[in-house]
């Protein structure tokens, strides 16, 4: 039996490198999201547009991806997942690729509106993958790196578009779309997950010989929708998003702010690089997030929702402090990138504007990483297998839509602010303004906590049942 269970199931090793692909390609995908940002000025300096037409470019590509993904999803949950996987990864990396290449914005709009594309087969139809390799003891402390992989994704493309990208803007273009062909090649070598396998009440029956077909259809999509959890962990992401969405132009808050403090354009976009990805490093203590909501998971099946609730909700003072004190910018203006990235670390230490800042960000940052985990984890709890691809796609979709208005909608914002505060101070109230969305997001978490034990009570009821029948 343990043979049999092990050729059904993988070798641990195999199953751990499937994991760690995965979830470092979740990763490498985020890079390609967080790379456009802080090279705004160097490209419209290079195609001859307005910074405002690239904060379009990143806002189109947010909701191109997001309604890719439900395509993607909807198929992923129908048939063999691993070839949509390379696929989309392909289809990323090309438009990565003729990014790099472009010589005027409509060829860029196009290029990056191809990655776009091929980004949302990764996120829906990985998730997909992952939840069945998990099981739902673990799957907020999976879950978190999982999430934690974006972010970081997203923190590495901000820091290698500012560094490699502050002289010629299509170099990290170029690599990264080397490293999706790699990336491919990994896809070859993963396990062929089997839908459902990580479930406690279908493991008699999985290891016993037996598949598990079911599969989604049109007719399902009334029941998803019926689930109550289901639609507010849905909808969260229409505020939350609008959060979050902003936080893209941190990048330009920090580099605005060191060009008010007389620095060169150049120097400005590796600072404001390299302080946005500094500012971000508490979303690492996600994987706190994803630990407490397993532990409170097991005592109350409200627990993940209401970790996130908590998080998302007391992070908001910490925020506005974030983008309302001033930072003092100590740097060798028009050193090398090394240099002037030596100096920032060192000014954590000698500056205090920018150690508090620093201590407030990391703060503000693991309070809401709570919410990325746990949202992960709560769509595979009320989900059966065949339905969480599509769920969090329709999730990712909503999430696009509030992210694109985010990022869009802060830009307008930016330029209004402009006349009653001169930059970089229209930036950071309009940032300050933007978080103010988090409110009715922790609202619906806290609404989420209330539908949750239902939700979970009748999926394990219907897995159970299914199990008699295979």
């Amino acid at each position: 039996m343990t043979g049999s269970r092990t050729s059904r199931r993988g070798n641990a090793a195999h199953r751990l490198y499937s994991v760690v692909v995965f979830v470092l390609l979740a990763s490498l995908d985020n890079v390609a999201i967080g790379l456009v940002p802080p090279l705004y000025g160097p490209i419209s300096a290079g195609l001859d547009v307005s910074q405002r037409l690239l904060g379009l470019v990143t806002a189109a590509s947010f909701l191109v991806s997001a309604v890719a993904a439900v395509a993607w999803a909807y198929v992923g949950d129908r048939t063999d997942r691993k070839p949509l996987l390379m696929v989309g990864t392909l289809i990323w990396a090309a438009g990565t690729g003729g990014s790099a290449l472009a010589g005027s914005y409509p060829v860029f709009l196009a290029a990056q509106l191809l990655a776009a594309v091929g980004l949302g087969a990764v996120g829906s139809v990985g998730f997909s993958v992952v939840t069945d390799l998990i099981s739902p003891r673990r799957r907020g402390l999976v879950m978190s790196f999982w999430g934690l992989s974006q972010g970081i994704g997203t923190l590495a493309g901000t820091l290698t578009g500012g560094i490699l990208g502050a002289t010629d803007w299509r170099r990290p273009f170029a690599l990264l779309a080397v490293l999706g062909l790699a990336a491919t090649a990994a896809y070859l070598f993963t396990y062929d997950v089997r839908r459902g396998q990580s479930e406690p009440e279908l493991a008699g029956a999985i290891d016993a010989g037996a598949e598990y077909d079911y599969r989604i259809s049109r007719a399902d999509l009334p029941r998803i929708f019926a689930r109550r959890t289901n639609r507010w962990l849905v909808l969260q992401g229409l505020t939350a998003q609008a959060a979050f969405g902003s936080l893209v132009w941190l990048p330009v808050l920090f580099a605005e702010r060191a060009r008010a403090q007389g620095y060169s354009p150049a120097t400005a976009v590796v600072v404001g690089s390299v302080f946005a990805t500094l500012f971000q490093l508490g979303g690492v203590l996600s994987i706190v997030g994803g630990l407490v909501g397993d532990a409170l998971q097991r005592r109350t099946p409200s627990g993940r929702a209401l970790v996130a609730a908590v998080g998302i909700l007391a992070a908001l003072p910490f925020y506005l402090v974030l983008f309302l004190v001033p930072v003092r910018i100590d740097v060798p203006d028009g050193a090398g990138s090394g240099a002037v990235v030596a100096a920032v670390l060192a000014s954590v230490f000698t500056e205090p504007t920018v150690g508090l800042s620093l201590l407030t960000a990391v703060v503000a940052l693991a309070l809401t990483s709570a919410n990325s985990p746990n949202w992960f984890a709560l769509i595979a709890d009320v989900n059966p297998p065949e339905h969480r691809g599509t769920v969090y796609s329709l999730g990712n979709l909503v999430n696009g839509v509030g992210r694109a208005a985010g990022n869009g909608l802060v830009g307008v914002a930016f330029h209004g602010l402009r006349a009653a505060f001169p930059p970089p101070l229209n930036f950071a109230v309009g940032l300050a303004a933007f978080q103010l969305f988090f409110i009715p997001t922790g609202v619906m978490y806290w609404l989420a906590a209330r539908t949750s034990p239902g939700d979970i009570d009748s999926v394990h009821a219907l897995l159970h049942t299914r199990a008699d029948h295979l």
